[in-house]
């Protein structure tokens, strides 16, 4: 046996050591800053940006933290007043993220009762078109689970929510809908959500619920807060 070849194959066989991914900040102009975490999107990361969330809303330079989908903004105080100042800040959110554990929040379990397909769900087929699958198997896959919410965000109310089935994931629409109703249902790429509004979408709406997600004369506002639960109800399929 060639011994060069013996040591070559031996080298090669060595993995290099796993290096921890490090999250990216970006400035929010002069008044904020936005810190994305590292790795794909997952309850266990997300629980971690809501640890962050409140450890940083503690921080004396930090008016606001707002946990986004793998993701927090901070909005400051008062902002850095120079560079080194804003690499202090940056060195601490991220020696933050690497020692925050994950933060299991206990929120309520929301039910919502939802009529799939119809006038309230017009982009059922497209979702039927883009995954093979019947109208019934989607409203199967689609109301089977039990959903987080992970965050609150695009208006006042709308929960973002983790959990679905990566069966029935479909890309966002190449063209936006200008006016989808509040309380749509819909699926844009490996997520699912519901407007809180009326307003501009480019998710694929499949169906819709009656629930109220946002009531300024209520505190909070929002219905839903992130740590929460849904499961949607089948109340109907309209074919």
């Amino acid at each position: 046996m060639n011994p060069q070849a013996t040591v070559a194959k031996s080298h090669a066989s060595v993995k290099a050591p796993t290096v921890p991914l490090a999250g990216t900040i970006s400035l929010l102009g002069t008044t904020g800053m936005l810190f994305e975490a590292p790795g794909e999107m997952a309850l266990a990361s997300q629980q971690r940006i809501w640890a962050l969330a409140r450890e940083a809303q503690d921080w004396s330079e930090v008016r606001e933290a707002v946990p986004g989908m793998n993701n927090l903004m901070l909005t400051f105080e008062r902002p850095p007043r120079d560079a080194k100042a804003l690499a202090a800040l940056e060195a601490r959110v991220h020696a933050a993220w690497d020692s925050a554990v994950a933060l299991p929040l206990e929120g309520r379990v929301v039910e919502l009762p939802v009529v799939y397909g119809g006038e309230g769900g017009p982009h059922m087929a497209d979702v039927v078109s883009h995954t093979g699958l019947s109208v019934d198997e989607i409203v199967e896959l689609h109301s089977a689970p039990t959903y987080p919410v992970y965050a609150l965000g695009s208006h006042p109310g709308y929960c973002y929510l983790g959990g679905m089935d990566p069966r029935i994931a479909t890309p966002r629409r190449k063209v936006p809908v200008l006016s989808i109703p509040g309380g749509a249902v819909s699926i844009g790429g490996a997520q699912t959500g519901v407007s809180a509004s009326a307003g501009p979408s480019g998710w694929n709406t499949i169906g819709s619920t009656s629930m109220c997600f946002f009531d300024p004369t209520q505190d909070p506002p929002a219905m839903l807060q992130p740590g929460d639960m849904i499961r949607f109800r089948v109340e109907g399929i309209i074919r």
